[in-house]
């Protein structure tokens, strides 16, 4: 890390950070709504997104700050394990392409804002929608707080904060600035605001990477020797665990743990409330349609990153540190490679990349507290003015919350815990996907599907340990019957299912109550009311895409 603060960079970011700021404040006036206090509008944006805006909403909302910094990061610490982000976004397009385009169906016709507003209505369970509900709220929490982490890991680059201080204030104050541009806006203009800012995050995105993967590779010799230099630095043995640091390629040992994690997380990737607020903020079903089948450009885009972990190897940075955070890796290669302004362009990046999610997280949570916990139990009679307050409240209090976890806590701890959040979301699956396409299964079998996923993948990850701590220490142990190391999130859902479907016949033979089903078939496939919105008006002339 340079000494003192890199002014050029500094100044380039806050460039950056003050733009994105004023579109945050004027996206209240981007496509205004006739009513401003309903919770379609500050929520999900009116639901009028065409297929321009949502591309970059969702890629905004799922290629992350915690993206740039933690899949190169991983790459960095392990070698090609690292890589399993790359298999698994490929598997998870096909896979909504499926169920997606039926969720928003279902949504539009009968005004569902979450998930879980879908699941009261298909299953007739409250108990059901809350327990949906409390899990997609608990995985976004350190999910926000990645996000927080990852500013934080540019600003200490940078110079800014970061451990130079003894005074905390002192030391937090450009997070807690950042934070608090955040909260305003959000709540000003809702998802507007993330909306408009994806179009200058993801762009910054991929220039950074365009310029990243041809610069950096010049200035180090070429791939062949950015490939060697990984390799020596992955063979030295680790002196915690007393085997080497990494592999260039995984080893047969570790190939259950990489398939698992790659299919585990492309399950679970979509059950995140934030992913479904993206999606439900488009227009018409085949927005919905043309984006998954577009969206895998992201997958290039994310394995070109990912190499950037060999180059940061290859520079040296890090190198003879004890104890060095790998989290910094990249944004210290990236000072140390690139001329400073450009630098300072990378952090933006890697800052408003920060901001776009952490924004669409904190509405996403907040829409699953008012619609189904303080709507369904504490206010039934709310009109859409009351949940619109709510939920703005309660997305501040939701920011707080993360801030507070990324200030208080160990950055490992974090990490961990998002680990731990994508094993809960997957628990919502049989729910959510099974919903959507059959009313086969019970209420109660699904929701004691659920409690047996949550159970086992929570008292398994806390009995992981790592060098680094005693329990958390990671996603992965050992799958019963077969004996192999392997996703717990993955292994959870496979119980969760089996509970499922084994209750589901129990119940059926005793013919417990079932709950009323407020959809019908025609729900699923339903398209907007003006035949028009098939086409998409964010860009003009709207594109024909054959219905598949």
């Amino acid at each position: 890390m340079k000494d003192g603060v890199n002014g050029v960079a500094l100044a380039v970011f806050i460039i950056f950070f003050l733009a994105v700021t004023v579109m945050g404040f004027y996206a209240a006036r981007w496509r205004k709504a006739d009513n401003a206090l309903h919770l379609d509008e500050w929520g999900l944006g009116g639901r009028s997104f065409g297929s321009w805006v949502t591309w970059f909403l969702l890629g905004g909302d799922l290629y992350t700050a915690y993206t740039f910094v933690a899949v190169p990061a991983a790459v960095y610490a392990a070698g090609a394990a690292g890589f399993f982000a790359v298999p698994y976004t490929i598997l998870v397009y096909p896979l909504i392409f499926t169920f997606l385009p039926r969720l928003w169906s279902v949504s539009h016709k009968h005004g569902y804002v979450t998930t879980s507003d879908f699941v009261r209505g298909r299953f007739g369970s409250k108990s059901l929608s809350l327990a949906v509900a409390i899990t997609g709220i608990l995985a976004t929490m350190p999910y926000i707080a990645l996000q927080l982490v990852g500013i934080q890991a540019v600003l200490d680059v940078m110079g800014v904060g970061g451990g130079a201080s003894g005074n905390w204030f002192v030391k937090d104050l450009p997070l807690l600035i950042a934070f608090g541009v955040l909260a305003a806006y959000t709540y000003s203009s809702g998802l507007r605001a993330p909306a408009l800012i994806a179009f200058v995050k993801d762009t910054l995105i991929y220039i950074v990477i365009a310029v990243a993967i041809i610069y950096i590779p010049y200035k180090l010799g070429g791939f062949d020797d950015i490939f060697a230099k990984a390799g020596d630095a992955y063979a030295q043995v680790n002196p915690a665990t007393g085997k080497p640091r990494g592999a260039l390629a995984p080893g047969e040992g570790a190939q259950w743990a990489y398939g698992t994690l790659a299919m585990g997380s492309a399950l679970a990737l979509f059950m995140y409330p934030h992913s479904v607020t993206a999606v439900l903020s488009g227009r018409s079903r085949n927005v919905i349609r043309r984006n998954t089948t577009v969206l895998p450009l992201y997958s290039l885009m994310l394995g070109l990153l990912a190499m950037l972990g060999f180059m940061a190897l290859a520079s040296g940075v890090g190198k003879g540190v004890v104890g060095y955070n790998g989290q910094l890796a990249i944004p210290q290669l990236f000072e140390n490679m690139f001329p400073s302004w450009f630098a300072g362009v990378a952090f933006a990046a890697i800052g408003i990349g920060a901001l776009v999610p952490a924004a669409i997280m904190s509405i996403a949570a907040a829409n699953l507290f008012t619609r189904n916990i303080y709507k369904d139990f504490l206010k039934p009679d709310a009109t859409p003015e009351q949940e619109t307050k709510v939920s703005k409240l309660v997305s501040l209090l939701v920011k707080v919350g993360a801030l507070a976890f990324v200030l208080t806590m160990d950055k490992t701890v974090a990490i961990n815990f998002q680990l731990l959040g994508g094993i809960w979301i997957l628990q919502t699956f049989p729910a959510l996907v099974g919903g959507l396409f059959t009313r086969w299964f019970h209420r109660w079998a699904l929701l004691a599907g659920w409690a047996v996923g949550m159970a086992y993948g929570t008292w398994t990850a806390y009995g992981v340990a790592s060098p680094a701590q005693k329990h958390f220490g990671g996603s992965s142990d050992t799958i019963p019957v077969i004996g192999q190391i392997g996703y717990i999130g993955l292994t959870a859902f496979l119980l969760n299912a089996v509970v499922a479907v084994a209750l589901t016949f129990a119940l059926r033979a005793l013919k417990a109550p079932e709950g009323l089903d407020e959809t019908a078939p025609a729900d699923y496939t339903a398209d907007a009311d003006d035949a028009g919105e098939t086409g998409d008006t964010d860009v003009k002339p709207a594109d024909p895409v054959p219905v598949a």
